[in-house]
């Protein structure tokens, strides 16, 4: 690394700066401007300010605007440039050029506010003893605007001075949002080799260890506003799926921290454990979150990191484990510190009771074990019964399964007793580390059984809600009880709930079955015209208020919680209804940590491999067969007799599919499945890359001389920027919205998509498919929603893989070469994907859901 030049700098106030910051800068140029008017605001006085920038070989014009400040600020303003060496080491360079009392190292695509200065220049004279000055972090999300509570926010409700030798509920900031006396510092210096992510934690304990006392001040005025980037381009967030953050960081971070405390105190302070499990509860939520890249690290780095992760949980005492609540720890993560990475047999001493199913009789419990299973026994009624249904499923984190999880649906009528290698297990109602109370062996259908109006206590009945009165009145009830209710999504129809919906009011007028969608819309208006408005009901209306509140069934493709537990509903009752998820697609990734929290009753499938993923022994998923089905999407019923009907030049579509990603749209809005998409899309790989096919010059040419025509059709989630897109006028633009979606890949030629499940509707109705998967490395890391499941797209789909818009558009020449048809290898492939192609997947999935009334 070459030495940092000087480029320019304001004349010196004299005598010695009160602050310093340090700011390391690498192609930040479109953030710099709020930057530094962030300093510029400050209500401190900025004379006694020092800015060290180290320029670490931007190519943007970062250095231009650096030195354009510099030139004009009201504080004195230090430019160093040197080549690109990484954060650490401009950090370390700015460093030897700072000379306030206190330094901090703020990011120059983060902003503070007007006061931070303020506030901690007047907690420092208030407070001569402290070492270590801690500003309250607030989130800030760049694609909305939106302002959010960073995880340790309650240590900032107000201003105080805490040492930490003491404290048990504190960890100190880090060095990019926090202030350290110089002085203290020394001869410190941030560690180059932990990339992509800890350094600045690992500076900040390290100075506080060599500090002449713990003694930190929590500033709740001073606040440090953290950039959540819409590109997703920041250190933090690209940091979760580095290489680094699973070898060096945990290695020389974590363990080398824990090792060298004890080494200097003997034993290891409890901050300073506290603050390798809050690191660590960030490892353990990405594996857990329904999209993250954590589960990229497989093979030896995943081996590597497991064994650093053992030695780290060796030196963490038991009991701040324990008792550690400054960030959330699952009690599966918990148990797996304490008992998972240290190669013995173990098993709760306990089992949870979690679900009751009243028309059966049975109740579902659990236990979990690391290792050998214990050997199980349940008596029920005083006798010992085999469960119903029961499976293992494999919990598993960093590659591995660490943890099993033991299913069990059992005789719930009289008393229950479970033992474990002989011992009787307590019956708890959720899993230590929760809110959880001890359940009698006779108690359990007790607690799940709903307390009927009649037998509400005094208080709830003087409580007048008019809505359930209303829904229990004679006339809705006759009208309404039993009901099911189907829809698909909230505002749109016309996929598995409709034609379920449609097959019901045909073949089973005895079925009390209405069909729920917002009002006005271009589906709601169809189906109207269609002679259905009798049985459609608005959602959100009173009508559908009471509708739902009687419902025996609500059966939906979508299983969103707007969908399955509505708000508006809430307000009202406990839904008691039974629910059936019909699924938009056939599940070919891992799902498993958005599905598990949801409750439903059937659970459609579709192909053997999809049923054994969810429902087989060892699979991630809390299923079992008691709720697992397969049955056919009743999608597929009109799929085969549109497939039947349309064939040769009625095949007129090259049909474009992709799917969406989940970083490229916000969360969805409480109560809402409306999702909006973030500002910067266009400048995303996945909107070039999709442009850059759909613009091909040979593509067009192809569709010309064959008689077909490109027609894009993205996810719904992506719609909203769909006639914002420059593609050419020859390609056509489909929507969901008001469209009869299964007409088009009826009419597809070909279908080119990415990872969506409707490859497999074209599958089943024999249409060609072409995978584009430019981004393939993030997607099955886990990056979008799920990560790779048992379908592998290269030895499974049902067509070629290709991952660059030339073999994109060739793979697309060759199927048509080929007469639009399958190649030999990827036909078979669809015929064994689909054993069952009968039209009689309505009705399958009509007797699954009457299984569940009956005894």
């Amino acid at each position: 690394m070459t030495e940092p030049t000087t480029e320019s700098a304001t004349p010196s106030t004299p005598g010695r700066p009160l602050f310093s910051i340090v700011s390391a800068v690498y192609n930040v140029s479109r953030y710099l401007e709020e930057f530094i008017a962030s300093i510029e605001a400050q209500t401190f006085d900025l004379s006694r300010l020092q800015v060290v920038f180290v320029d670490d070989g931007s190519t943007d014009d970062s250095r231009a605007v650096l030195e354009a400040w510099a030139a004009r600020a009201r504080c004195e303003v230090l430019v160093l440039h040197q080549e690109n060496a990484g954060q650490a080491a401009a950090r370390n360079a700015g460093l030897e050029h700072a000379t306030g009392e206190w330094l901090t190292f703020i990011d120059p695509d983060d902003t503070v506010n007007a006061r931070f200065f303020a506030s901690m220049a007047a907690f420092a004279d208030e407070h001569p003893e402290v070492q270590f000055l801690s500003a309250n972090v607030v989130l800030r999300n760049e694609g909305t605007g939106e302002l959010g509570k960073h995880p340790r926010w309650k240590m900032y409700t107000d201003s105080r001075l805490v040492d930490l030798d003491v404290a048990t509920s504190y960890i100190p900031g880090s060095s990019t949002t926090s202030l350290m006396r110089r002085d203290v510092i020394g001869d410190l210096r941030f560690n180059a080799g932990l990339r992509p992510n800890f350094e600045d934690g690992d500076f900040a304990v390290r100075y506080l260890l060599q500090a002449p006392s713990r003694k930190t001040g929590f500033i709740g005025s001073a606040r440090y506003y953290y950039r959540k980037r819409a590109d997703q381009s920041s250190t933090l967030q690209t940091g979760i799926s580095a290489v680094g953050r699973y070898s060096t960081v945990p290695r020389d971070g974590y363990l080398a921290l824990l090792r060298d405390a004890a080494q200097q105190f003997g034993e290891i302070p409890m901050w300073v454990q506290h603050v390798v499990l809050y690191e660590l509860s960030w490892y353990f939520s990405s594996e857990d979150a329904m999209a993250n890249s954590a589960s990229a690290i497989e093979g030896e780095l995943a081996e590597t990191f497991r064994e650093t992760l053992g030695e780290i949980a060796e030196l963490l005492s038991p009991d701040v484990v324990d008792s550690f609540s400054i960030r959330r720890l699952q009690p599966h993560w918990r148990d797996i510190l304490l008992h998972g990475l240290r190669g013995k047999s173990w098993h709760t001493s306990y089992a949870v009771t979690d679900g009751y199913d009243r028309t059966k009789r049975l109740v579902r419990v659990l236990y979990r074990y690391i290792g050998d299973p214990p050997e199980e026994v349940v008596h029920s009624r005083g006798r010992r019964k085999a469960p119903v249904h029961a499976k293992t499923r494999a919990i598993q984190f960093f590659g591995d399964t660490l943890m099993w999880e033991r299913i069990l649906w059992v005789d719930a009528r009289g008393t229950l007793e479970v033992r474990l290698d002989g011992a009787r297990v307590e019956l708890l109602t959720g899993w230590k580390g929760n809110r959880v109370r001890a359940l009698g062996a006779k108690a359990i259908a007790r607690r799940f059984r709903p307390t009927p109006p009649r037998r509400r206590d005094a208080i709830d009945r003087l409580k007048v809600d008019p809505v359930r009165i209303l829904a229990a009145r004679g006339p809705v009830r006759r009208e309404f009880g039993g009901a099911w209710v189907l829809m698909d999504r909230i505002h749109d129809a016309n996929d598995s709930g409709e034609i379920l919906f449609r097959w019901l009011r045909e073949h089973r007028p005895d079925v009390n079955a209405w069909f729920v969608l917002e009002k006005d819309t271009p589906d709601w208006k169809r189906l109207k015209a269609e002679g259905f408005g009798s049985r459609l009901v608005a959602h959100g209306s009173l009508r559908w208020k009471l509708l739902m509140i009687n419902a025996a069934h609500l059966v939906s493709s979508h299983i969103d919680a707007p969908v399955q537990r509505p708000p508006a509903i809430l307000k009202h009752v406990e839904p008691r209804w039974k629910f059936t998820f019909l699924q938009h697609g056939v599940i070919k990734d891992d799902l498993s940590r958005w599905l598990n929290a949801k409750q439903m009753d059937v659970f459609v499938t579709s192909t053997p491999g999809e049923y054994e993923s969810i429902a087989g022994e060892g699979s991630p998923y809390v299923f079992t067969d008691k709720e697992v089905a397969l049955t056919g999407l009743p999608r597929f019923d009109r799929l085969f007799e549109k497939a039947q009907r349309i064939r040769g030049d009625g095949c007129d579509l090259i049909l474009v599919a992709p799917t969406w990603r989940n970083w490229l749209v916000p969360p969805l809005k409480p109560g809402s499945q409306r999702r909006v998409i973030d500002a910067q899309f266009f400048e995303t790989e996945y909107a070039k890359a999709w442009t850059a096919f759909l613009r091909s010059a040979e593509l067009a040419e192809l569709a010309q001389r064959t008689g077909r025509r490109v027609a894009f059709l993205p996810h719904p989630n992506i719609q909203p920027v769909l006639g914002k897109m420059d593609l050419p006028e020859s390609v056509l633009r489909l929507s969901f919205d008001g469209a009869d979606v299964q007409e088009y890949f009826a009419r597809s030629a070909v279908m080119v998509t990415d990872y969506s499940s409707m490859a497999f509707n074209a599958a089943y109705m024999d249409r060609p498919v072409v995978y584009f998967q430019f981004d393939a490395q993030r997607v099955m890391a886990g990056g979008h929603v799920g990560r790779a499941g048992y379908f592998q797209y290269p030895r499974d789909g049902f067509g070629p893989v290709v991952e660059d818009v030339d073999a994109a558009v060739a793979a697309v020449v060759d199927i048509a070469e080929n007469g639009y048809a399958a190649r030999p290898v990827f036909q078979e492939r669809i015929e064994a994907t689909f054993p069952m192609r009968d039209g009689g997947c309505c009705a399958r999935v009509t007797a699954a859901i009457e299984a569940l009334d009956r005894r």
